[in-house]
């Protein structure tokens, strides 16, 4: 069997070139052994987001008197909320397939091998392509902490599908996938505490920023231990103790549940990959041109596997380049406007510099900083918060960066993404007449 064009994993960047491709009138065959959808899909974005919408509401419960609405009982049912999400999952993953099918995509369920740049093997078959991409993913890192094989720890997978709730829980990491779990379990009343390795929680945000969204959090009962270097672990009739280092000296932790969460790393064994002999960077990633070409012609890397920016709407941006690539249209991947979020409540949003990177890279800028107050809209629905929107800018008012503390900043970010990536300056938005009252609209106040 012979395919225009081959592609290895369903993840956000496998299905979406693979969709492409399909409506370009390209033959494609695409490989996935587990689901549809990948890590993003069956246990990565979507999964979290729904729990968090689920912690969401019941927050708003708890407090709808301060919006003077009177909740006489405010409760959850955890199996109803892990049954909620493996619902929303299967729908999506449905949805991706009949995509797929609609555009004549052949789907083979198997785990891929790969002989040479135009052999795949799969399930005791061979497919011929003249085109490959690789769409891989990424693995939960576990740290090789000592003690960690003598503990029942947890991963984001185990966490998601867990269906009796713990009194306490310890989660080393305090990136984005530390922080929104420590977000759902505290809001669902579990004593959550964080050890963080770095001086402040989420790595890459902005630093006021993420001291801010810290505060928040330990003002609800969240205790964070900074700088802390986990040494070792244990487990007895306790609990599971977290023995950790930090400028005080040496201390220790005990909670009913362990979650690991210090980072992801692309997936690049078991499938044939060596065989291939791709260039790679002093990282040991994969090394891709701004069309996601790798150093074999005809062969293409997109998503995490690459190493460059290891988040699902990034991947389905290289893997639109990839395909556009194949049929011979030039446009070249810009990786200057990714926005980062991250879904606690409230949520964080990032695009473009970050102070700590002007600073490092040399570059003069100024702050431009509003609270989201200004926003009518926002204060109208959150009684008794705020938020912060802080932008970068150059000496010519030229937009560097974006940063959202404050709901919704998952949805405000483009607007900023877009300033960022187009190099535009602070007034542009002026220009537009944005519907009032939305807090959006605090773009035009800069």
């Amino acid at each position: 069997m012979k395919y225009q064009v081959a592609i290895i994993g369903g993840g956000p960047a496998g299905y979406t070139a693979a969709e492409a491709a399909g409506k370009a009138g390209l033959s494609v065959v695409l490989f996935e052994k587990n689901s549809l959808g990948g890590v993003c899909l069956n246990e990565g974005c979507i999964p979290t987001k729904t729990l968090l919408y689920s912690a969401k509401v019941y927050d708003y419960g708890r407090h709808a008197s301060k919006y003077g609405v009177n909740v006489s009982e405010s409760s959850f049912d955890l199996l109803k909320i892990i049954s909620r999400k493996a619902k929303v999952v299967r729908k999506l993953v449905l949805g991706i397939k009949a995509k797929l099918t609609a555009q004549q995509v052949t789907i083979i369920s198997g785990e891929a091998y790969i002989v040479d740049k135009n052999t795949i093997r799969c399930v005791d078959k061979t497919y011929q392509c003249e085109h490959l991409i690789i769409c891989t993913g990424s693995q939960t890192v576990i740290p090789p902490i000592q003690g960690i094989e003598k503990v029942e720890y947890w991963t984001h997978r185990d966490a998601l599908d867990n269906k009796e709730l713990p009194h306490s829980l310890a989660i080393v990491g305090g990136g984005v996938i530390g922080m929104e779990f420590a977000s759902f379990f505290s809001s669902l009343g579990v004593q959550v505490t964080v050890v963080e390795m770095m001086n402040e929680i989420l790595n890459g945000i902005d630093r006021e920023l993420a001291a801010a969204l810290r505060a928040e959090y330990a003002k609800r009962g969240v205790k964070f231990l900074l700088g802390a270097k986990v040494t070792g672990l244990s487990q007895d009739e306790e609990g599971i103790h977290v023995c950790y280092q930090n400028a005080d000296g040496a201390g220790s932790v005990c909670a009913d549940k362990l979650l690991m969460s210090v980072g992801r790393r692309p997936v690049t064994e078991g499938f044939g990959l060596e065989n291939l002999n791709l260039e790679r960077n002093e990282r040991k990633n994969i090394c891709v041109d701004a069309h996601l070409r790798t150093s074999v012609p005809g062969v293409y890397v997109c998503g995490d596997l690459n190493g460059v920016s290891l988040l699902a709407h990034t991947a389905v941006r290289e893997a639109e380049i990839a395909v556009k690539d194949i049929l011979g249209e030039s446009e070249e991947m810009s990786y200057q406007a990714i926005p980062g979020v991250v879904y606690t409540n409230p949520e964080v949003a990032s695009v473009g510099k970050t102070e700590e990177n002007l600073q490092a890279e040399g570059i003069a800028y100024h702050v431009v900083k509003l609270p989201m107050t200004y926003s009518g809209r926002f204060v109208a629905e959150n009684e008794g918060t705020n938020g912060i929107l802080k932008v970068l800018v150059d000496d010519a008012d030229t937009v560097l960066g974006v940063h959202i503390l404050g709901n919704p900043a998952s949805e405000l970010i483009v607007l900023g993404g877009m300033m960022v990536e187009e190099h535009r300056k602070l007034a542009y938005f002026k220009r537009f007449v944005f519907p009032h009252p939305t807090v959006s609209e605090i773009f035009r106040e800069l």
